[in-house]
């Protein structure tokens, strides 16, 4: 095969707050024949998540800071177009964590094999059947351990992430409180079962928006924003209530210590547990939520929005928008047909 061009996204700098066009470059690259044991794939789709900030930053974490002036890494699914490994064929589909890139060449291991099934796209693998929807999966079942009958409060919840997390609490036969940021994703949150919807944009109070939708309290809390709502769900916590952890996006960008919730008191009084989770620490999960996850997708019982961006070009503005609620579901980039 000859050589093929491939453009992608460095970080150039560091951000300060909230990341800047400035603070990222695309880059060419030529690449040639894999080599023995890898193999060449041409992304289709590849992801760009709130996580991925905290990449930004030279510190210490569960996962290794992005290097200035290499290309960033982040969830893909593409389909191997030539192959030095016995393990891959030309012509399967595949997910790695190679995004940011038009193509992605490696070791065969560095990439996961993935079923075409009837009527799921093939982005869903980034989405609803991928890392986000393990996430919710995970977290809320593992952690939140929701009864039927419980009241579940979900911030974010028109994300990728939350709006998973809601649905699957409606199969458990939950109620289920989310806030989001417009109108138009409560009413779509409503549209997948979702009991009360919460616009915190416009609500007067988010706190007395929450203590009319759930009268008696909360029973889980999951939680993507921090902030406010974090404070919100201790006031609005029963007894023994669970708190998931998942993220905390109102924070993601500050350059200030943000103020700590003012009630951490009710902690102790009402023998709240809290728990932060990093997804990788249920990775083995993964084959029991492919297939109960496609069932109910199967079924009908999971739906799921994506918010598309067009070219790598368009990488980065799509990053941004995580941060000024530009998406209703899962964001994606879109590389190639």
């Amino acid at each position: 095969m000859t050589a093929v061009q491939s453009r992608e996204v460095h970080l150039k700098r560091r951000p300060v707050g909230l990341p800047q066009p400035a603070d990222f470059a695309i880059q060419t690259v030529t690449l040639g024949p894999p080599a023995a044991g890898e193999v060449l794939v041409r992304n289709h789709w590849m992801s760009v998540d709130p996580y991925m900030r905290g990449r930004m930053y030279d510190r210490p974490s569960y996962v290794p800071p992005f290097a200035l002036d290499e290309v960033m890494l982040g969830g893909a699914v593409g389909e191997v177009v030539a192959s030095a490994d016995p393990s891959l064929a030309v012509g399967d589909l595949v997910l790695s964590l190679l995004g940011w890139r038009e193509w992605s060449q490696g070791p065969a291991s560095a990439f996961q094999k993935l079923p075409r099934l009837p009527g799921v796209p093939e982005e869903a693998f980034l989405g609803a059947l991928g890392m986000p929807g393990l996430t919710a999966y995970a977290g809320l079942l593992k952690i939140g351990d929701p009864k039927p009958g419980d009241t579940v409060f979900v911030s974010g919840a028109a994300g990728a992430v939350g709006s998973m997390v809601c649905q699957i609490a409606k199969i458990k036969g939950c109620t289920v409180v989310a806030s989001a940021g417009s109108d138009a994703k409560c009413d779509w949150l409503r549209s997948v079962g979702v009991d009360h919807a919460i616009n915190y944009k416009t609500a007067p109070s988010l706190l007395a928006a929450v203590k009319a939708a759930a009268p008696k309290g909360i029973d889980v809390y999951f939680d993507n924003v921090g902030g406010e709502h974090f404070e919100v769900a201790i006031e609005c916590a029963r007894p023994f209530a669970r708190f998931v952890e998942c993220g905390m996006i109102a924070e993601y960008n500050a350059t200030d210590a943000p103020p700590g919730p003012r009630n951490l008191m009710q902690i102790v009084g009402k023998s709240l547990k809290i728990q932060g989770f990093i997804v990788t620490q249920f990775a083995d999960l993964q084959p029991q939520f492919l297939a109960e996850a496609g069932q109910w997708v199967a079924e009908g019982r999971i739906k799921w929005e994506q918010t598309v961006e067009h070219g790598i070009d368009n990488a980065v503005a799509a990053f941004l928008k995580l941060f000024s609620g530009g998406n209703t579901g899962k964001m994606l980039v879109k590389l190639a047909a």
